[in-house]
C-alpha cells in the first residue's frame, strides 16, 4: 500500500505584478527528499522570472527529527544579498528556520502563505500551488502620532483633591 505524501499547500501573492510574477508555476508539483530550490536560476525547481530575486533565492528542506516517522521542513535563506523573513523571523544567508503548520514568508516583494499537512511518505512531498488575488500577509504599519506630547503635558491631579 503506499504511504500518503505530506502536502505543501502554497498560497503566492504579489502587489505589483499580481498573477504574472507566476505564470511558470505549476498547479502542483512532486518532489523527492532533496531540498526543493526555488529562484530565478535555469537549475531551480520552483523558477520565478523577477528582477530582484536571485538565482537560488530559498530552499525547503525536508529532514526527519529525532523519534519521528513523519517528514519536517526547514525554509533556508540562498540569497546573499535579499533577505527572507518567515513567521516575523529575518533570515540571511544560509540561515534557515523549522516550519510550523500555517507559514507565512515573505521575500522580493512576494508573499507566501506555506501550510504543511502531515503524510506518512518518507520518499517524497507534494506541493500544491494557488496563486491568490490579495495580500497574504498583514503588517501594520507604525504611525507616528503627537499622543506623547498630550501625555507628557496633561499635569496630575493636586495632592489632597480626593482623586
Amino acid at each position: 500500500m503506499e504511504k500518503p505524501l505530506t502536502v505543501l499547500r502554497v498560497s503566492l501573492y504579489h502587489p505589483t505584478l499580481g498573477p504574472s510574477a507566476f505564470a511558470n508555476v505549476p498547479p502542483r508539483l512532486q518532489h523527492d527528499t532533496s531540498p526543493l530550490l526555488l529562484g530565478r536560476g535555469q537549475d531551480t525547481h520552483l523558477r520565478l522570472q523577477l528582477p530582484n530575486l536571485s538565482r537560488r533565492h530559498l530552499s525547503l528542506e525536508p529532514y526527519l527529527e529525532k523519534g519521528s516517522a513523519l517528514l519536517t521542513f526547514c525554509l533556508k535563506a540562498l540569497s546573499r544579498k535579499a533577505c527572507v523573513w518567515v513567521n516575523g523571523l529575518t533570515l540571511r544567508y544560509l540561515e534557515q528556520v523549522p516550519l510550523s503548520t500555517v507559514n507565512r514568508v515573505s521575500f522580493s516583494g512576494i508573499q507566501m502563505q506555506l501550510c504543511v499537512e502531515e503524510g506518512t511518505s518518507l520518499e517524497a512531498f507534494v506541493c500544491y500551488f494557488h496563486v491568490s488575488p490579495s495580500p497574504l500577509i498583514y503588517r501594520p504599519e507604525a504611525e507616528e502620532t503627537d499622543e506623547w506630547e498630550g501625555i507628557s503635558q496633561e499635569q496630575p491631579p493636586p495632592a489632597g483633591s480626593g482623586q
